[in-house]
């Protein structure tokens, strides 16, 4: 069971690392939001670009998140976000269809998580996804196998006392 393990970290390990040379060579780069990869183009250089900032165009922005910039903010369906008034030189750049959004920064206002290596960048679920749980008082399902290989699911326990131990590297 352990060399599975071990297998499978060194698998994620190589497709992380296949992904990024992939962008790195074609010039593009993999943005995964809501849990779904999109290909984008590198945005061209600007003087408000921080090196560790995801600056996109209006139209990758829409593909790989689903958001517009509308005069009311940044939107998506039914949801808006404004963009604060003394703050919008962080947000966007450039004018016309040479504009540019910072999705890092729209990331950080939401409070949301964002982890990348080289091309690839990752958007995790915003605070109240994350949280959504809280309302109910019902822990979200998980599966993990014990010491012994076996898959236990934390809905096989639903109804009875449970105690969760976790630990954590970092």
């Amino acid at each position: 069971m352990l060399k599975m393990q071990i297998l499978l970290c060194v698998s994620m390990v190589c497709l992380l690392v296949s992904i990024t040379a992939l962008a790195a060579e074609t010039g593009h780069r993999t943005v995964i939001y809501d849990s779904r990869a999109t290909e984008i183009a590198a945005a061209p250089a600007t003087s408000t670009a921080d090196a560790g900032d995801l600056w996109v165009t209006l139209a990758d922005l829409k593909r790989a998140t689903g958001f517009v910039i509308k005069p009311q903010g940044v939107c998506r369906d039914e949801l808006c976000f404004p963009i604060p008034r003394g703050r919008r030189a962080a947000f966007l750049s450039g004018q016309g269809s040479k504009r540019l959004f910072n999705l890092s920064e729209f990331a950080r206002l939401l409070k949301q998580p964002v982890a990348h290596e080289g091309d690839v960048w990752y958007f995790g679920p915003r605070a109240e996804e994350q949280n959504s749980f809280i309302k109910s008082l019902v822990a979200p399902n998980f599966r993990l196998p014990d010491m012994n290989g076996r898959q236990h699911s934390l809905s096989d326990f639903r109804g009875k006392k449970v105690l969760l131990l976790t630990w954590a590297s970092w």
